[in-house]
């Protein structure tokens, strides 16, 4: 498999000023031969250059971080704002500095701590991956990008990042962000397909340079400007440094022409009330009997379904008929 591991490895410094408010006019220069002749390495190049002074000092970005605490920062920041994840990355990364701190308490701990983050499972993938790099890896998270795949709960998102931002490797890391960026900017789309395609990363790894440490901060910067400037709903256009190369512009920006994806609800769904009876588990540092769990929604039929939906997840376990615990 070609496995490798890295006690030193850490994440170089990414430059780290507010996000861009108008197009710089080094890049507007840059632009300025327009969509028909830039091509998909001159683009990655323009969002590069941007990037030197919009990028965000968010602290997985700072010398010296960990593989460990880049891989936990991925796995929270998945379907999750960055101002939610800052404090729990933080308290998790106090309590466990590596992998081999957490497989030595039980999974519960994690849940526990994971809070109210949401996506609880989460916290069980990474209470799993660091158990297998544990017993496996030497307590070393593995830079090679195979062995990565392998681990417990880290899809190919995931393992892409890690390798990229983690170790500096050349891959395509392609979220939400960098897809919708990359429908917009190189085929006119305003909304990509619902699923990352093989075709997705390939056209994402042409944008990227062959150095792999520019590469890698390449794969950084298209993830920025997607979260703060091609955004979902009113992009920022006039702030964007692809205006004049973006296909979506020059297509006149036409609306999807797919269904309209509404966000999901939360109030009175089995999500809410799987919230509320993890809440009281993580709460209390006993086991906790079925009376004080149906405190928590009065419709029993939809707090039953949530409940057997923790079991199943392995979120909850009961001990005895009626009592339950988080996971041991």
């Amino acid at each position: 498999m070609g496995l490798t591991t890295t006690a030193t490895a850490t994440t170089p410094a990414i430059p780290t000023t507010p996000a861009a408010t108008a197009i710089p006019a080094a890049t507007a220069a840059s632009a300025a031969a327009g969509p028909a002749t830039a091509g998909p390495s001159a683009l990655g190049e323009v969002v590069l250059d941007w990037f030197a002074g919009a990028a965000r000092d968010l602290p997985w970005r700072h010398p010296g971080t960990t593989p460990w605490a880049v891989l936990v920062s991925e796995v929270m920041l998945q379907q999750t704002p960055v101002s939610r994840v800052l404090p729990v990355w933080e308290a998790w990364l106090r309590r466990w500095p590596t992998p081999a701190a957490l497989a030595a308490e039980p999974a519960g701990e994690a849940v526990r701590t994971w809070g109210r983050l949401g996506y609880p499972r989460r916290a069980l993938r990474l209470h799993q991956a660091a158990t297998a790099v544990t017993e496996q890896h030497d307590g070393e998270i593995p830079s090679d990008l195979d062995a990565l795949l392998a681990l417990p709960g880290v899809g190919t998102y995931t393992a892409r990042a890690v390798a990229a931002f983690a170790f500096r490797q050349r891959h395509p890391v392609v979220d939400i962000n960098v897809r919708r960026l990359y429908a917009r900017a190189v085929e006119g789309q305003a909304e990509p397909p619902a699923a990352v395609s093989r075709r997705d990363l390939a056209g994402v790894e042409e944008l990227l340079p062959a150095d792999p440490e520019t590469a890698a901060m390449t794969s950084a910067a298209l993830m920025e400007l997607g979260a703060l400037v091609c955004v979902a709903r009113a992009p920022r256009c006039p702030a964007c440094p692809l205006l004049e190369n973006c296909a979506w512009v020059a297509a006149g920006s036409p609306a999807s022409t797919g269904p309209a994806r509404r966000p999901q609800g939360y109030a009175g769904t089995d999500r809410q009330v799987r919230g509320r009876l993890l809440a009281v588990l993580r709460d209390s540092e006993h086991p906790v009997e079925s009376a004080l769990l149906d405190q928590v929604w009065n419709e029993p039929v939809q707090r039953g379904r949530a409940l057997a939906g923790l079991l199943e997840d392995g979120l909850v376990t009961e001990l005895a008929p009626g009592v339950y615990a988080l996971p041991s």
